[in-house]
């Protein structure tokens, strides 16, 4: 992205989750993947964690992690990035919202950008509410302040860890 002709490069933290065809893999995979995307580099990686699945309690726990990415692509063009490396792993996008899934990527920050189109929504529509999303992001940076001004410490200490508990450490690339 440029503005007045120098190119922007953005800090980005995006969410993964997966609780189908081996979690661990898919994230590591994932992973991989987005250390290959073009025009971005991957600066963190969070210990990936175990958590409860939010929807149908029917379903596999969940392993998710958070990373912190640095691009000059826009939101959208690294949205579509995310949607390839889902569709390559084998995501099906259901209406269930909630369901069991084999890869979920999610953009949670997008520098301080606020992004509200059909598409895309930043910050994660949800994300001040989920444990296995504050958690692993404050592992990456402890003194975030969110584009709305809300301290991601103050959000930790008011989070139910519901279960959320560390797998593994060994995401490093």
């Amino acid at each position: 992205m440029k503005v007045n002709g120098l190119t922007v490069m953005n800090t980005v933290y995006i969410g993964l989750g997966s609780n189908l065809s081996n979690p661990a893999k898919q994230i590591r995979t994932a992973v991989e993947a987005l250390a290959n995307l073009k025009n971005c580099q991957i600066d963190k990686i969070s210990a990936l964690y175990f958590s409860r699945p939010m929807g149908p309690k029917d379903q596999p726990d969940y392993m998710n992690a958070v990373l912190s990415l640095t691009t000059n692509l826009s939101a959208i063009k690294l949205l579509d990035a995310l949607q390839n490396i889902e569709n390559i792993a084998g995501r099906v996008r259901k209406d269930n919202r909630w369901g069991a899934r084999v890869l979920d990527l999610d953009i949670l920050l997008f520098g301080n950008q606020v992004i509200k189109t059909e598409r895309l929504t930043i910050p994660h529509y949800g994300m001040k509410t989920r444990e296995f999303v504050l958690i692993p992001l404050h592992e990456l940076v402890c003194d975030l302040v969110l584009p709305d001004g809300e301290k991601l410490a103050e959000l930790i200490q008011n989070i139910d860890q519901n279960g959320l508990k560390i797998f593994d450490y060994s995401l490093q690339l």
